[in-house]
């Protein structure tokens, strides 16, 4: 059986509370409540993570070397500034898809660039929590090409 490992950056523990007009209403709890039911019909095995700590969600990448098939990654704000998540998802080698419920290219400047995204397989974004699905299901078609 296949594994993703959903893994959250910094203040989406807060989503429903923090600014719905953007992130809109769900919780985190209830994105990851849809994903499991959706990972379930397709018989993968899934787990999530959330942190606030740029370091822990380095420690979380790197634990998922040889554990994990895919990652699918909402980094929020560290998307814009981590080079050294950049580096550790580079690192691993595990495929991996950015995600984010916003549009992230239709807001400030300063969130138009994703240090991330040149080492991911590809970047979801702007369709709310839909993204997570559809980051899912990117991934998994990326897992199944012969390479990944």
């Amino acid at each position: 059986m296949k594994s993703i490992w959903v893994i959250n950056g910094p203040n989406l523990n807060l989503l429903g509370i923090r600014e719905p007009g953007i992130y809109g209403s769900l919780s985190l709890q209830s994105i990851e409540d849809h994903l499991r039911k959706v990972a379930d019909n397709a018989g993968i095995d899934i787990t999530f993570y959330q942190s606030n700590h740029e370091g822990a969600i380095i420690d979380r990448i790197h634990e998922a070397m040889g554990q994990a098939d895919g990652i699918l990654l909402n980094p929020g704000a560290l998307t814009h500034y981590s080079y050294a998540v950049r580096d550790a998802i580079s690192s691993v080698k595990v495929p991996t898809v950015e995600v984010h419920l916003s549009n992230i290219h239709a807001r400030e400047s300063f969130r138009h660039t994703s240090v991330i995204a040149p080492v991911c397989a590809g970047q979801i974004s702007g369709f709310g929590a839909t993204s997570y699905e559809l980051g899912f299901h990117a991934l998994l078609d990326v897992l199944e090409r012969p390479n990944s």
